[in-house]
């Protein structure tokens, strides 16, 4: 790859611990338990701020992305996201626990900056999914698009081996090559280990993003104003479907995407919380099942560059949705006393102090093939898009894209709140997320294009 595909890649890799480390498996669990104090009711109100942040994208990010199209450079509105994001994650080390002695801020403020943070992410996948095909050409998209992923999973594993090494394990076991204590004076009492991750995460993303600024190049400007940009937006948008019959192919792919996105997406949102509750693990063990599973999506995002180009990315993402509807289908049949819906022993098969337990290491084998799978799911679908849509629209269709990723964003965590809910189950939850997988996969047999490239 050229170096402006590689800043785009590293922008990516800047930004993507923020899912790993603080949606998934760090943060979101330890705010679950210790400020909320209810697995249920803890993922029952991540996913009402999922749901508010879907309807905020449903409501602006197509106007947004064919507005940007008319103005042309997608960097200065980027740039102004990214600092948001940074800002928010930083105020995520003043979340205190319940009962801490001087109270900053809780429940309130972590659900409001998730829907926020929702929008923000929605808005930067667009600009930055834009700029894929400046950064790296046709030809080098499906590498791009996979290494970026990759990238942000490595990243994320060098950053979930300093909070380990660093944080979560001084003072609880006493090895050689550890500090005697969490280093910076960080006390687990407050949570302070897993409320480091936000100003972690924000420095990252803040230095990752510099070198698409510096590298990428963007469109020009077009000379149009704000007021006549989004009034354009609109109008393009407008035709754009007036004229679905010539664009149904693009659309019925949104459509699809819609559908499976917002299944992966609530994989990904409540499987570090799924995890903690249904294993009954805590700090230390999430963040051995987050290290295990960021590195296990490095794999996924290689492997979707290499399967798109061997047999193009819209084989290659029915491949990948099928094989995630099988293992989420066993991940949600796996507790303590089972494995896929099969009773199995609980006693401990060996020695070790964490994951010592055969559901304990079916689970963990699972939740890497759910990484795999995710991840290389994502990198297909973004390739396929580049394949099939007009080029000159990429702006407006990365608007849809975006939408069709998050618009619908609410009706996952909305499903999984019902359904948590109503059952008192986490796992009951997860049963709508697979029929979302399902219909996306069918809608998907009827999408043309996206085949391998001739050679």
């Amino acid at each position: 790859m050229n170096r402006a595909a590689l800043a785009w890649v590293a922008a990516q890799g800047g930004r993507d611990p923020y899912v790993i480390l603080i949606s998934i498996y760090i943060f979101a669990p330890w705010f679950v338990a210790q400020v909320v104090g209810n697995p249920v009711e803890g993922q029952a109100l991540i996913a009402a701020g999922g749901k508010w942040g879907g309807w905020a994208v449903m409501a602006s990010m197509p106007v947004l992305g064919a507005a940007v199209d008319r103005l042309g450079p997608r960097k200065p509105l980027l740039a102004l996201v990214t600092m948001a994001m940074v800002c928010i994650c930083a105020s995520l080390w003043f979340v205190t626990p319940r009962g801490a002695p001087e109270p900053l801020l809780g429940v309130a403020w972590v659900v409001a900056a998730g829907a926020t943070m929702t929008w923000l992410l929605a808005a930067h996948d667009m600009l930055h999914n834009a700029l894929l095909v400046p950064a790296a050409g046709a030809a080098g998209a499906a590498r791009a698009s996979g290494a970026g992923l990759a990238a942000g999973n490595a990243v994320s594993v060098a950053l979930l081996l300093l909070v380990l090494y660093a944080f979560a394990l001084p003072g609880s076991i006493d090895l050689p090559f550890l500090p005697d204590r969490p280093l910076l004076g960080l006390d687990p009492a407050l949570g302070e280990p897993a409320r480091i991750t936000g100003p972690i995460v924000a420095l990252l993303m803040a230095l990752g993003s510099l070198p698409l600024f510096a590298l990428v190049p963007d469109r020009p400007r077009s000379g149009a104003t704000l007021a006549g940009a989004l009034a354009g937006g609109i109008a393009d948008l407008v035709r754009l479907f007036a004229n679905a019959r010539g664009n149904a192919n693009v659309l019925l792919y949104l459509l699809a995407r819609m559908l499976f996105t917002d299944g992966l997406t609530a994989i990904l949102l409540f499987g570090g919380i799924f995890a903690s509750g249904v294993m009954g693990w805590g700090t230390l063990e999430m963040l051995g099942y987050g290290l295990l599973l960021s590195t296990a999506a490095v794999a996924g995002g290689l492997l979707a560059g290499r399967l798109d180009g061997a047999i193009g990315p819209r084989p290659a993402l029915m491949l990948e949705l099928l094989a995630l509807i099988g293992l989420e289908l066993a991940v949600i049949g796996t507790d303590r006393g089972h494995i896929g819906f099969a009773a199995v022993s609980a006693r401990p098969v060996w020695g070790s102090p964490v994951y010592a337990s055969l559901p304990e290491l079916g689970f963990l084998a699972l939740g890497c093939g759910l990484a795999i799978t995710i991840t290389a799911a994502y990198a297909s679908s973004r390739t396929l898009l580049t394949r099939i849509a007009p080029p000159e629209q990429l702006g407006a269709y990365f608007g849809l894209y975006a939408l069709a990723g998050s618009a619908t964003m609410w009706l996952g965590p909305l499903l999984v709140e019902q359904a948590t809910r109503a059952s008192g189950s986490q796992a009951a939850g997860f049963w709508p997320v697979i029929g979302l997988l399902v219909i996306g996969l069918g809608l998907m047999l009827f999408v043309k294009g996206g085949g391998r490239l001739a050679r």
